[in-house]
């Protein structure tokens, strides 16, 4: 009996015993930390201490590809947030896989042969490494040694952004902090859609699809993006954009509503950025925003100068004083092409149409409680009038906002992505014809109003007043007509005998009819673009070739000098790095250009656009870097003709179909005699950012003053910036900001993101470093253009550049000299010099 009850007592403790072990073994394997010494296997995970994240292996349904990922431990519906190995999975069959650290205190996924299939890739020898996974989700590398983080998966984001992480901007963090959704629900291999900030200032939210904008969020205000309507605790409560140093860019964070709460910003595979949150009462996740959201949402679905309304049928509907592209797309739903202005505006108009003395000022059309376009630019200006001012004196400005947090936005280009919201919004100020304005309807309503108040005595009078008006007009328009004929004649024919007597007789003369026909009237749908000329359009002559006809306009700057003397230049100049002049068109007081058409038009409609840029990779660039210099290098020695263009900008380089560079606008241009170095002038032309310092300040040209605007361009080929831009953070000039970081051995940071990879490294700074010695204060230090193209050709030893002492002067310093000036980069006019 006692011998049985001896063995009973033994079960038992034996039996506690083993729930002992289990339970120990249980808290044993529920680690966060990962050591040298004790890798995890397929079958094994890190927990991190607060119980809320899992590090482990997994295979997704219907998938036979298994993968090292994290997910919310104690959450039912199972959601992976991060996985390593996206790229480069292990077979599920592969039960001997592992993650564990190497000798050289890298964190390692090795498969069954151990072959490394992931790694953290740190370079440099950390022989003391441990592995946690932290209560926030993140998978650190630590150096126990120092304490110090080597390695973190939170700045290597999947599709998912908790609390804590960092999404910054595409620009400068090369995709190291961009979310990048699934292909599918069962495949985290990267898909097609990748979320972020933009590069600009203020950033804006993007969701991109291979590189083009699918989702737009507009720019941060300091509270919230203005591109998405507020709700009540919604993602503005939950959001912080945190600026970073000018090499980091900007970083937006979530963070918790309440700490208990698990919050997910997260990439669907369709594309759809989603913030939810868990549900512990209903045991499933709640959407607390997303977007796109209906069918307004999606990038420019309405095209250029339409504005979208989702609770309206059709939904697409034109701005104010704008018409469908194509009528018959519109009628069918297709509204990519978006709309065009009906009338031109004021500023637009030629000399012949506002010496009619039919023209009222431009007005401005308010739009309220919308997603302001994209594609802004920012102005420090404190207060709307000023906005508004600088807006009514640019012709290229195409409207106005004035927003709270941002202050001055104005838009030079195409208007796109405008949507009406229900709620919340902004309020832009479009510019319109007066004619589009709604001015006219309602004068003529206060006018048929009077006329019936008056009754009979008051219509008498005014039929007796029209009768004399009329019959005083009649005569004075006799003797107008005579006068304005004879004036325009002589006109005509005086410039036409200038034209023949400088022996251009060779150069075709065109009849202004013929260009009416050539230009469908000069249809607003033919308009390619403007500049200090005029408009310029599109047109084909009768033999089918293509043409560009620049027209002077009526609020140029520019007059029959500079027209006669690009007739006079280029007509009598032949290289294939500069645009090739067909004809003229003097008739009245029109005065039109006929050239050669180039249907890439501009390089600065491909450098400055965010979409478009991608185009101009590292091969196109460095043909256009060469290509202007062989131009110049021609005017400047080569020529039959010395000249100095005196205008050189990215606005000037046109690009034909196979984005080869053609130097045009020879307006402002200057032939020099072959022996002389030195001119001066009393009349400053040009444009501010472009124009050398001895040239804007003391009116001395040389073909060094070219060669300084190379430089110029050079750096902005470079890095994809416009040089009247200031650099945000640091309140100066892109020149004077690559001189700085290139002195520092930063060089490599100035080169456009877009250019992408390692390949070009080398050439890029050599052309950093040419652009630099080719933008320095003194004439004498500068290369001449046939140096200058020779010193990017070879790879012979450069000489230091010296320090930019004109161009490093900060925005308080030169704001004045600035507002005189044209910000917009069009051409202008300074009477003053000596």
């Amino acid at each position: 009996m006692a011998v049985a009850r001896a063995t009973a007592v033994d079960h038992l403790c034996l039996t506690c015993l083993c729930v002992l072990i289990f339970i120990s073994l249980q808290h044993c394997n529920a680690t966060d930390i990962l050591s040298k010494d004790s890798p995890i296997s397929t079958t094994q995970t890190l927990v991190s201490s607060n119980q809320a994240y899992e590090l482990g292996f997994f295979n997704p349904d219907n998938s036979t590809n298994r993968y090292l990922g994290i997910w919310f431990k104690n959450i039912t519906a199972k959601k992976v947030i991060w996985v390593a190995n996206r790229e480069n999975p292990l077979s599920v069959s592969e039960n001997r896989s592992s993650l564990t650290i190497g000798n050289d205190g890298n964190l390692k996924i090795l498969d069954g042969d151990q072959n490394t299939m992931w790694s953290t890739n740190l370079r440099g020898q950390f022989n003391e490494t441990v592995a946690q996974l932290t209560d926030m989700g993140d998978l650190c590398l630590n150096d126990t040694i120092s304490g110090s983080i080597l390695w973190e998966s939170f700045d290597y984001p999947g599709n998912s952004l908790l609390p804590g992480m960092k999404l910054g901007t595409i620009g400068n963090t090369q995709g190291k902090h961009l979310l990048s959704s699934w292909k599918s629900n069962d495949d985290p291999t990267p898909g097609n859609f990748v979320a972020g900030l933009s590069a600009e200032q203020p950033p804006q939210v993007f969701i991109w699809r291979t590189s083009k904008p699918n989702w737009r969020g507009g720019p941060w205000d300091g509270g919230k993006f203005i591109g998405i309507p507020e709700q009540d605790a919604g993602y503005s409560n939950r959001i912080t954009l945190m600026p970073g140093n000018p090499q980091e860019g900007a970083y937006l964070s979530i963070h918790h509503l309440y700490s208990f709460d698990f919050e997910w910003l997260y990439l669907q595979p369709d594309g759809v950025l989603q913030l939810k949150y868990w549900n512990d009462d209903n045991n499933m996740w709640d959407l607390g925003w997303e977007a796109p959201a209906n069918s307004c949402d999606p990038y420019g679905v309405c095209g250029v100068f339409a504005i979208c309304t989702n609770t309206k049928y059709p939904i697409c509907g034109c701005l104010r004083g704008f018409v469908p592209q194509s009528n018959d797309e519109w009628s069918k739903g297709n509204w990519t092409r978006g709309c065009v202005r009906r009338n031109e505006l004021l500023c637009e108009k030629n000399e012949t149409s506002l010496a009619s003395g039919k023209t009222k000022p431009d007005k401005f059309w308010v739009i309220r409680g919308i997603k302001l376009p994209d594609h802004h630019q920012y102005f420090p200006y404190t207060n709307t009038d000023a906005c508004q001012q600088w807006c009514l004196g640019n012709c290229s400005c195409k409207a106005y906002a004035f927003v709270a947090g941002i202050n001055c936005m104005v838009w030079t280009e195409e208007l796109m992505d405008i949507e009406q919201f229900s709620y919340g919004g902004e309020t832009l100020f479009l510019r319109v014809p007066y004619a589009d304005s709604g001015k006219q309807q309602n004068e003529a309503a206060v006018i048929i109003s009077l006329t019936t108040i008056g009754g009979v005595l008051l219509l008498c009078g005014f039929v007796f007043c029209l009768y004399r008006c009329t019959t005083y007009n009649k005569g004075r328009k006799t003797n107008l007509d005579h006068f304005n004929s004879e004036d325009e004649l002589v006109s005509r024919d005086t410039l036409q005998e200038d034209v023949l007597r400088q022996e251009s007789f060779e150069l075709p003369i065109f009849e202004f009819k013929q260009i009416l026909a050539v230009t469908d009237h000069f249809s607003y749908r033919n308009k390619l673009g403007e500049g200090g000329f005029g408009a310029v359009y599109k047109g084909m002559l009768d033999d089918g070739q293509e043409v560009a006809v620049k027209r002077l306009s009526g609020n140029s700057g520019q007059g029959i000098e500079e027209f006669k003397n690009e007739i006079m230049l280029i007509s009598k100049l032949q290289h294939r790095n500069l645009v090739k002049l067909l004809g003229c068109c003097i008739e009245g007081k029109e005065r039109l250009l006929i050239y050669e058409y180039m249907m890439n038009k501009s390089l600065d409609t491909f450098l400055f656009d965010p979409k478009k840029r991608h185009q101009l990779d590292w091969a196109t660039r460095f043909n256009i870097i060469k290509g202007i210099g062989r131009g110049l290098i021609y005017l400047h020695r080569d020529s039959c003709l010395r000249i100095i263009h005196r205008d050189l900008k990215c606005s000037n380089i046109l690009l034909d179909e196979k984005m080869n560079p053609k130097i045009s606008d020879f307006g402002l241009a200057r032939s020099f005699q072959t022996t002389q170095e030195l001119a001066n002038t009393r009349r400053i032309v040009g444009t501010y950012g472009y124009m050398s310092p001895e040239y804007a300040m003391g009116g001395v040209i040389s073909e060094k003053s070219d060669v300084f605007s190379y430089g110029v361009m050079l750096l902005e080929i470079m890095t994809g910036k416009r040089n009247t831009e200031f650099i945000h953070q640091e309140q100066i000039y892109p020149l004077a900001h690559a001189w700085k970081s290139w002195k520092e051995g930063r060089g490599v940071e100035l080169m456009d993101q877009a250019l992408g990879g390692s390949s070009c490294v080398s050439e890029g700074l050599r052309c950093i470093h040419v652009a630099l010695l080719c933008v320095q204060d003194q004439p004498k230090n500068r290369p001449t253009m046939t140096e200058a193209v020779s010193m990017l050709c070879s790879e012979t030893d450069l000489p230091e550049p010296k320090e930019p002492l004109f161009t490093l002067q900060r925005l308080s310093s030169v704001q004045e000299f600035i507002n005189m000036c044209s910000i917009n980069a069009v051409t202008m006019s300074m009477t003053e010099g000596r």
